[in-house]
């Protein structure tokens, strides 16, 4: 068998057998990293384009996440109670207001404040979207459809990270306005083709689910440990959007030079996600987790010895690696603790971490970077990344298996069988639950939308 052959095989198997909504869920990802802007570019614009210091630069990264913190909780609890869709086209046509408004405005306390609104609008959007992932995608095919996800952000990111950052030497301006054009059609596409995917209020698991509030949500000892590793791994990953691009500014490095670097890490993910993917699909994701978490310290550590863009982009190259394993490890992790009626308020939790990193690390980096150097920030990615590997070494013992649940949509009567051999999906449907999950049905197809109306 030829390699080409091996190839369109392998590429046949990892995009074959997800429904339709997931691929437009897919698209919006993609149209709105192609627009990324923001969040890669805020510490260079105010640091070069506006001259303020990497400390006040790192405040505003940090009010920029206070309101992703503030946010990640309320886009849960919104996707819980009023549903997926209508939370993204809020959070969505909201971010892509704030972000206009953000090229607009020149006071240093209007930036800040505009800021802080855009993490706040950004952020909502991020626990519904990977609940309408969970809602519609079977289990045993979780991993791969996140891991496409991710590799639709970060091949959106490699393409917009070079143009970006020429576009960031001619005007930032017009960065922020595509950026905000992009996410108002990421909105539009929401409105057009994704339904709805929420389960059905008052509809039960085949254990009997029980009512799931953030109350519920604390009091899960494991998944508040899984948070808080999370947390870790996502202050050093921060890195790369926050400390990395005022090091290299500070060392004499153009936008461009940043931009350049930068972008080694969105090609490499578009190369190697789905490949690394088939090959860790089925492999302990404890072990995963804590390989991932010391390579991405290490990775961010070697940025002291870095003298050059080439070198710069070396490092890139290793805590990448350990963000294509981590990535979707962790995200079906935080899946398979979550209950199925309480996932947007979990997912509202995990995004909390990241959130939460994003308020932390700016303001640790600005200060370690302008008080003491580069370096002193590097080596403390290190210690944070082998802490956080040995917490998941921890965590992970012991974990017990997934139990199957079956789920009622409210879109449609369709009923989904949670377990990593089957999934039912037929609507309109009626049917009985049988014992070990199976569903006996009686059921007409009522059009192509059908396999989008499905929830796990």
């Amino acid at each position: 068998m030829s390699s080409v052959t091996v190839l369109r095989r392998a590429a046949r198997e990892t995009v074959s057998g997800l429904p339709p909504a997931f691929w437009w869920l897919w698209t919006s990802t993609l149209v709105n990293r192609l627009g990324a802007f923001v969040a890669t570019f805020m510490a260079l614009y105010l640091t070069l384009d506006r001259g303020y210091s990497a400390s006040y630069a790192g405040l505003v990264a940090a009010l920029h996440g206070l309101g992703g913190v503030i946010s990640s909780l309320g886009g849960g609890v919104m996707a819980d109670r009023l549903g997926r869709r209508p939370t993204l086209l809020v959070a969505q046509s909201a971010t892509a207001f704030s972000v206009a408004a953000l090229g607009f405005v020149h006071h240093p306390v209007a930036i800040a404040g505009v800021a802080f609104l855009v993490g706040v609008a950004s952020n909502a959007s991020r626990p519904a979207v990977q609940a309408m992932m969970a809602d519609i995608v079977a289990p045993e095919d979780r991993v791969r459809a996140f891991s496409l996800n991710y590799w639709a952000i970060n091949l959106g990111f490699a393409i917009s990270a070079m143009g970006a950052g020429f576009i960031a030497e001619y005007s930032y301006l017009a960065g922020f306005l595509i950026e905000a054009a992009m996410t108002l059609a990421c909105a539009i596409v929401v409105f057009l083709k994704l339904p709805e995917s929420r389960p059905k209020p008052g509809g039960k698991t085949a254990a009997g689910a029980a009512p799931v509030g953030l109350g519920t949500v604390l009091r899960d000892g494991r998944f508040m440990i899984l948070v808080g590793l999370s947390f870790l791994v996502a202050f050093v990953f921060q890195q790369g959007s926050i400390g990395l691009p005022v090091a290299m500014g500070a060392a004499g490095f153009t936008p461009a030079d940043y931009g350049t670097a930068i972008a080694v890490n969105g090609f490499l993910i578009v190369v190697l996600q789905i490949p690394v993917t088939r090959f860790i699909q089925h492999r302990d994701p404890g072990r995963l987790l804590v390989i991932s978490s010391v390579l991405a310290g290490y990775g961010f550590g070697l940025t002291a010895f870095a003298g050059s863009v080439g070198v710069f982009a070396l490092t890139v190259c290793v805590w990448t690696l350990a963000e294509i394993v981590n990535a979707p490890t962790q995200t079906g992790l935080v899946v398979r603790l979550s209950p199925v009626h309480g996932r947007g308020r979990y997912q509202g939790m995990y995004s909390l971490s990241w959130s939460a990193a994003a308020l932390v690390a700016p303001l640790v980096s600005g200060v370690v970077i302008d008080r003491y150097g580069a370096e002193w920030l590097w080596g403390m990615c290190a210690a944070v990344g082998t802490v956080a590997g040995l917490g998941y070494w921890v965590l992970m013992r012991g974990l017990p298996a997934e139990t199957p649940t079956t789920v009622v949509t409210e879109a449609a009567t369709t009923v989904v069988t949670d377990t990593p051999t089957a999934l039912v999906t037929e609507a309109p449907v009626s049917g009985t639950v049988l014992p070990g999950g199976g569903v006996e049905r009686a059921a007409s197809e009522t059009g192509a939308e059908a396999g989008a109306e499905r929830a796990v």
